[in-house]
């Protein structure tokens, strides 16, 4: 794949559109918590059909139909052209649905029941209701399995959670939640190696605290927030896989696509960087010319541009592994995450130097996709991390 198809573009202007209509006029809203992103997310919903779509993919996945599929409402392409479109825009909308949709749902559809699957996976799907996936904790970021403090022990034919977690999108005003665990089984074995446990939680649960959102440097359209578990009591058929596979397995799954969807969200800013920078360029005067005839300006564009396509490839490589029935490793997935991040953060600081003071500013709108761009170097595991795995993957060979 070397470029977008007729279909793709289509798609791609009508997403587009959507944006320009519904998002971009309502950016200081979301960025400033007067408007939450559910209802522009539900707008998109209606807009394409995809409460539809969805709605109709998940019977037929529940009666065992062939072509059933996910019950997503997105081909490959089409997931990564909103994604870009959304992040260039308002990444934290993106986010929000991302998690609800790619975590939450696809933890459910891949490791619960059909029962389960019935019980909370259509309103996730159809985001008539919203989901969050609650692994991080405030001292076990980046070693989330070993350092997991979470802990889940059984009490007769229930379990009894108690525990903390941080850094939970959607979390303030998610209505379910996945939730992973440590199993606390009373035995010997190192607290580290235990086996984790993943439950599904709903809002209001008994001893089920929601804060109310945290305050952060970039995605201010994404609620981010922290959720207690005080002697929650949980029924078997909470439990998903129910409790013969670990929990560590579903949560790698979820890693891999959720770095492989930072590459999407990184050409989306890089996209909306370039296009505000060219536009400047033209516009802004200097000592009686363009700024766009300086050559410090045009090594800028030109380092945009190579970043556009550099990422926009990987991209193209996503959704033609896709195509192919396959999945990228979770090395690969690291090593899009890691370059397509630091191109997006790179591009989006040049972009707020190139604008200069104004670029400092708010209304200018590179300020915020700064912000929003050097997210992509913490969140999904932080880069450093993303090292790791690619190394250990090379060392391998």
């Amino acid at each position: 794949m070397i470029e977008w198809s007729d279909t793709d573009i289509m798609a791609r202007d009508a997403i587009r559109a959507f944006v320009d209509k519904e998002v971009r006029p309502k950016v200081d809203e979301l960025e400033h918590g007067e408007l939450l992103p559910y209802t522009v997310i539900r707008k998109l919903f209606r807009e394409f059909g995809m409460d539809k779509m969805a709605r109709e993919g998940f019977e037929r996945e529940i009666s065992g139909e062939r072509g059933g599929g996910s019950g997503s409402a997105m081909s490959s392409s089409m997931g990564m052209i909103m994604a870009a479109e959304l992040s260039g825009v308002s990444m934290g909308v993106l986010t929000a649905m991302g998690v609800s949709l790619g975590l939450a749902a696809s933890t459910i559809r891949a490791r619960g029941t059909v029962e389960q699957k019935k019980r909370w996976l259509l309103d996730l799907l159809t985001f008539d209701k919203v989901g969050a996936w609650a692994i991080t904790e405030p001292d076990s970021g980046s070693d989330a399995f070993g350092g997991m403090k979470t802990r889940v022990r059984r009490d007769g034919d229930t379990y009894v959670l108690n525990g903390r977690k941080t850094f939970i999108t959607n979390g303030p005003y998610a209505d379910t939640v996945v939730v992973y665990a440590k199993l606390d089984d009373g035995s010997d074995v190192d607290p580290r190696d235990r086996p984790v446990l993943t439950f599904v939680l709903d809002s209001g649960m008994p001893g089920f605290t929601q804060s109310t959102p945290l305050r952060k440097m970039g995605i201010h359209s994404s609620p981010t927030g922290e959720l207690s578990f005080d002697n929650v009591r949980l029924e078997p058929d909470r439990l998903l896989e129910g409790g013969q596979g670990d929990g560590k397995d579903s949560a790698r799954s979820s890693f891999a696509m959720e770095r492989i969807g930072v590459a999407a969200m990184a050409l989306g800013v890089i996209e909306e960087c370039l296009r505000l920078c060219t536009a400047y360029a033209k516009e802004r005067e200097l000592w009686g010319q363009k700024i766009g005839s300086f050559q410090l300006i045009q090594l800028k564009l030109a380092k945009m541009e190579v970043a556009r396509l550099n990422v926009q490839n990987l991209v193209f490589r996503t959704i033609e592994t896709f195509q192919a029935g396959k999945t990228p490793s979770l090395a690969e997935a690291s090593a899009f995450k890691l370059y397509a991040s630091q191109a997006a953060t790179e591009v989006a600081m040049d972009a707020v130097q190139l604008f200069g003071g104004n670029g400092y500013m708010s209304e200018y709108r590179v300020e915020q996709l700064a912000r929003d761009a050097k997210s992509l170097e913490i969140y999904a595991g932080s880069n450093e991390i993303q090292i790791t795995h690619i190394a250990k993957e090379v060392l391998r060979r």
